[in-house]
């Protein structure tokens, strides 16, 4: 058997990582990410490390360092080859070296080599990214420390290039983070899915602020922070002054904008969301989907909750919309051959389809369905928005990117990461491409109010003929570095770079307008700004200004559509504003070599890789090569508990399955389900992440799922069940000018609004639809039946609340 133990040498010696700092600088809506890890070489030969980890798919890497002794050694970016080509001449030549390069199939995934750490030396080694911040249903402002880098599930018939990695399980290490919060807005709170200290303001406007992680976090899940400002939605523009050793001209050298819009749309447009669309729910099904959402107790099994989810989804949608729902995993199939006509008949049918769904379709395999659906002709009158459900572990991201862009005039795209170690690029991705909005659901958190958000958005009409002009004053011109805006949501940031160019004499103002088409009716939004800057604040803007232009860059090279040399000259800008920003892309790494060193290491290198956690049961047997690795003899009789490996950002890389459905993601098993029974009373702790629940019943999704196609409900014992009540109770105490459906309908509205009104985002589609069908059915005697329903469920609610 394989033992586990982070990183092992032949003689099981320990992981020479020690520690990993983290310093997080929070300035409004960006922030700054500075990582220092500390390795020890315990082992009596010179070692190699190389590691495989997660950053947001969003992030720009803008420096990599490494300290050992006193010598510090400052990488530079260079061409991919060359750094590769530099790093190997000099490990081999027994100096010192360090590597740093983003994954060629998806760019959240990051491979660190450490060459040449000879006996008993330490050296510590620096990594700073910057990032935006998302903005969540409730506002706040999102940043994730990736913890989790999930196995990316690769076909045997692919082609090699993903990165490989091995087994292991402890983590002797420790990790301490540190968070500076500053903002142009006061700030009300910091939350975070890990315990934190207290969090102490720095001035009296609550403008600045530290916190740090708890100690003892357990390295089982991502570090979530949420971050919430007074005025969230409130626009800016932050200008920030180029480099002084750069070249005028450049966009390191001239100064940097960063714009952020939230677009204010009409009242009435917001408040009428009947929008007939076609709706497709792609929804993972592969065996990972069978892991519980978290550790906490009663964690809801993934497969679950999206099936309570696409519950809420059905009874949400408008009547005369087109649906279809798809699974996918190995292979991918539909409830219908192609959409139907949202109706009773084939609402009741998808969800008797729905409610058998399990996560048994094998591997995670995207690309295909995506074609499929893409194959299907699109209805009139009828824009299609797609959303797509899945834990994020597939290893041709950027081809399935590449796919959802070219199909962006077609539809919308809207994207659910779950569970712990979605991929971001993917999940981001795909509703950047697609022109939707991306959600992760990690921790604690529900699917269900992330999702409606989604469809509160995916109901919006879309908005059309998109411009952004720029007034400035003579002698200043202003050069767009973003990707042209697609997609605007009411209530979303939409966020603009761009680099300013000359001078002038006088004026230091500046406006930027962005005007746009909703339902055919001219709508405009303008910001004003400075043009100086107010103060030095570091390159922070121009390194997400420089990733935002190499990114729209790489995909044009992945389009395919220019000749030979055109694709070259695209490959060359990217080189060079790759290196002359100083920011990571996909053709080029972070190379440092110390040539300082007064002795070369001497002796042949032992080369050690971040490991993987694994869970399996059986009798001995070789696993299938995975990822290009070689294969590994293990004895499958043997469970391999505990978590491990480490992730230079500063948490435990987890790769790998937990489960058998994970190991049969990868291939390995035939019948996941058949070799979960055997594991199920082995090991408590390893299978509480998918092993079965208790049943549940929520009250909530009891009324919804009663609901009618239309919006009303049936008078009977099932309902009346819901309310506590008998269904004798109910019907007496009807009254009798009032229809039995029409009473029945005011009072799940009457039971929402008194007794779920803290799960609104949940069920507001649902009870639009409802009031909407009791307006339609002209009864008389309405204000006497809300009374009367007020009496007999205890509650205290008006007709105008329930909008009948």
């Amino acid at each position: 058997m394989m033992n586990c133990s982070g990183l092992v040498s032949e003689n099981n010696v320990p992981v020479p990582l020690k520690s990993i700092s983290v310093q997080l600088q929070v300035q409004d809506h960006v922030a700054s990410v500075s990582s220092s890890l500390q390795y020890v070489n315990e082992e009596e030969r010179p070692l190699e490390a190389v590691f495989v980890f997660p950053l947001p798919a969003d992030a720009a890497v803008c420096h990599f360092s490494a300290r050992i002794g006193e010598q510090e050694i400052v990488a530079e970016v260079q061409d991919k080859q060359s750094a590769r080509d530099r790093y190997d001449d000099a490990v081999s030549s027994g100096q010192q070296a360090f590597l740093l390069e983003e994954s060629a199939e998806s760019p959240d995934v990051f491979r660190l080599n450490v060459g040449c750490l000879s006996p008993g030396q330490s050296a510590s080694i620096t990594i700073v990214y910057v990032i935006e911040l998302s903005v969540q249903a409730d506002n706040a402002l999102r940043f994730c420390l990736p913890a989790v880098l999930n196995p990316r599930y690769k076909p045997a018939a692919s082609a090699p290039g993903v990165p490989e990695v091995s087994s292991a399980c402890v983590i002797p290490y420790t990790l301490s983070l540190s968070v500076d919060v500053r903002s142009s807005d006061p700030i009300s709170r910091l939350e975070s899915s890990c315990p934190l200290d207290p969090l102490e303001f720095l001035d009296a406007q609550h403008t600045h602020a530290t916190v740090n992680l708890s100690a003892g976090h357990q390295f089982d899940k991502d570090v979530e922070l949420l971050l919430y400002y007074e005025n969230t939605h409130q626009p800016t523009a932050v200008v920030e002054a180029g480099a002084a050793a750069a070249k005028p001209g450049s966009l390191m050298g001239d100064p940097a904008l960063m714009i952020s819009l939230y677009p204010e749309f009409p009242a009435d447009v917001t408040a009428s969301l009947s929008s007939q669309c076609e709706f497709i729910f792609l929804v993972d099904r592969s065996g990972s989907m069978s892991w519980r959402m978290h550790h906490g107790k009663d964690a809801q099994i993934r497969i679950e909750s999206a099936r309570d989810t696409l519950l809420l989804l059905l009874k949400s949608l408008p009547m005369g919309s087109y649906f279809n729902i798809y699974g996918f995993g190995s292979r991918f199939e539909s409830i219908f051959p192609q959409s139907v006509v949202y109706c009773e008949f084939t609402l009741e049918d998808a969800l008797r389809r729905v409610k058998i769904m399990n996560a048994d379709l094998g591997g995670t395999e995207i690309l295909e369905p995506l074609k499929h659906i893409y194959s299907q002709p699109c209805y009139p009158d009828h824009p299609r928005q797609l959303f797509v459900f899945t834990d994020g572990e597939v290893w041709n991201t950027k081809e399935v990117l590449d796919l959802v862009k070219s199909h962006v005039y077609s539809h919308r795209c809207f994207s659910f990461g779950i569970g712990e170690g979605a991929s971001t690029a993917l999940v981001t991705g795909m509703a950047r491409e697609g022109s939707g909005h991306a959600q992760f659901i990690t921790g604690t958190d529900r699917m269900q109010p992330k999702v409606m958000q989604s469809l509160r958005f995916a109901l919006q009409p879309a908005v059309d003929n998109i411009s952004v002009d720029w007034t400035v004053p003579e002698g200043v011109t202003v050069d767009m570095l973003s990707a042209p805006i697609n997609a605007l949501f009411q209530g979303q940031r939409a966020l603009i770079y761009a680099q300013i160019k000359g001078q002038s004499s006088g004026e230091t103002e500046g406006a930027v307008t962005v005007k746009y088409k909703l339902k055919g009716r001219p709508v405009t939004n303008q910001l004003q700004f400075t043009l100086k800057p107010t103060e030095d604040t570091g390159l922070t803007i121009h390194w997400l200004a420089a990733r935002s232009v190499i990114r729209s860059l790489e995909l044009q090279e992945r389009a395919g559509q220019e000749r030979a040399a055109g694709i070259e000259n695209i490959r060359s800008r990217i080189v060079e504003l790759s290196v002359q920003a100083g920011v990571s892309s996909v053709h080029t790494a972070f190379i440092g070599v110390n040539k300082d060193s007064k002795q070369t290491v001497k002796g042949p290198l032992l080369l050690r890789r971040v490991p993987v956690p694994c869970v399996i049961l059986g009798s001995p047997q070789r696993i299938p090569a995975y990822k290009g690795a070689a294969n590994l003899d293990m004895n499958i009789g043997a469970i391999l508990t505990g978590i491990g490996g480490c992730s230079p950002v500063g948490m435990p890389v987890i790769i790998g399955g937990r489960s058998p459905e994970k190991m049969a993601d990868m291939g390995w098993f035939s019948e996941p389900i058949e070799t979960k029974r055997k594991l199920q009373s082995t090991s408590a702790h390893n299978l509480s992440l998918w092993a079965e629940p208790e049943p549940r019943t929520d009250p909530l999704l009891q009324l919804v799922s009663l609901q009618k196609a239309a919006g009303s409900w049936e008078l009977n014992a099932a309902l009346a069940e819901v309310f506590g009540k008998t269904e004798d109770e109910v019907t007496n105490q009807k009254p009798a000018q009032v229809d039995g459906s029409v009473w029945a309908t005011v009072l799940a509205l009457i039971w929402l609004y008194s007794y779920k009104s803290d799960q609104q985002v949940e069920w507001q589609f649902v009870a639009m639809k409802a009031a909407s069908w009791i307006r339609s059915q002209k009864q008389d005697g309405l204000s006497q039946c809300v009374c009367d329903g007020n009496v007999l469920l205890g509650s205290q609610v008006t007709e105008d609340m329930l909008g009948i």
